[in-house]
């Protein structure tokens, strides 16, 4: 199959799929229940919606600072300036080509700081390694929150929690006995999960032997909290949702944060899934869809606000470079 046919579907598939959710969802709606979503968006409180903003923002240039922990330790100075435009404009590039954003940012900072493209690119899987280990530390935090729902879930569909459990270490087994096949084996898909795991412990290793490994670690909590503080505000905007409990919003949360990536930009995926999860948990079905339009709708301005403003005045600022 030819190759800019095959990248073509890459990048149309996803936004198509999107784009199909949003429209499967309107249409498998009654005319009310879209005039109540669109009331409930409508009728939110812009306050909190500007304070999401906000934080978002903030979370972005708290991301950029802490990339500089990174970099400065393999002698490469750089300005905050350049380093929040090539994070903004890695998060606009996801919107036309999913996950392009990580090799664009590395691409920017080469360009504008001269830092070469294999070191700027790792320095960005490092940093994924401390966001995964978060991502993984919240989802820990939501099961056992959510204990009791899940339990009275698994009650309501007749699914004896022994079974739940024996099926879980079966998993784990079976992880475990393809780990021991991963590393013996030479096979090549094998030998690019061997490579990709040894880049993730070495990302962790790097992060722990880095110079000012405590800032880098306040910061990347910071940047998580404010992801989590902006998600949780959104609740406020909306009367229905803002008696919700924090762990069934960290377990939507959760949820967006896979999903965001499963389309470009999250489109129609993200909104849906948050609003599923609310759903699920009990929130009344027009005001959890609003709650996971507006979440999404304020990241994405966010992005396309500022990512926009750096495409434009990364060169300009830098035309001396």
């Amino acid at each position: 199959m030819n190759k800019k046919f095959i990248k073509f579907l890459k990048i149309s598939i996803p936004l198509f799929l999107g784009i199909f959710l949003i429209w499967y969802s309107l249409k498998s709606s009654t005319q009310e229940e879209r005039e109540n979503l669109w009331q409930s968006i409508v009728d939110a409180n812009k306050f909190w919606i500007f304070v999401s903003f906000l934080l978002g923002a903030t979370s972005h240039f708290s991301r950029a600072y802490r990339w500089k922990f990174m970099l400065e330790p393999m002698g490469y100075k750089s300005s905050q300036a350049n380093r929040f435009m090539a994070v903004m404009v890695a998060y606009l590039a996801n919107f036309g080509i999913p996950r392009s954003g990580e090799v664009l940012r590395a691409v920017t900072l080469s360009t504008y700081e001269n830092v070469p493209f294999e070191k700027g690119f790792g320095t960005i899987i490092s940093e994924r390694v401390a966001d995964l280990l978060i991502l993984m530390l919240i989802i820990g935090v939501v099961v056992i929150l959510q204990t009791d729902d899940l339990l009275i879930y698994l009650n309501d569909q007749n699914i004896k929690p022994l079974n739940t459990l024996l099926i879980f270490l079966g998993l784990v087994g079976v992880i475990i006995i393809g780990i021991n096949i991963v590393k013996r084996s030479n096979w090549l898909p094998f030998q690019k999960i061997k490579k990709l795991a040894k880049g993730l412990l070495e990302g962790m290793k790097s992060i722990l032997s880095m110079k000012q490994k405590w800032a880098f670690i306040f910061h990347t909590i910071f940047i998580w909290s404010m992801y989590l503080i902006m998600f949780f505000i959104i609740k406020l905007s909306i009367p229905e949702t803002a008696g919700t409990s924090a762990g069934i919003i960290m377990a939507a949360f959760v949820v967006g944060s896979f999903a965001v990536s499963a389309t470009n930009g999250g489109i129609g995926v993200y909104p849906l899934a948050v609003g599923g999860v609310l759903t699920f948990f009990g929130v009344q079905e027009h005001a959890a869809e609003a709650f996971g339009w507006i979440s999404w709708a304020t990241q994405t301005f966010v992005v396309l606000l500022f990512g926009g403003l750096s495409f434009i005045l990364l060169p300009l600022l830098n035309n001396k470079k």
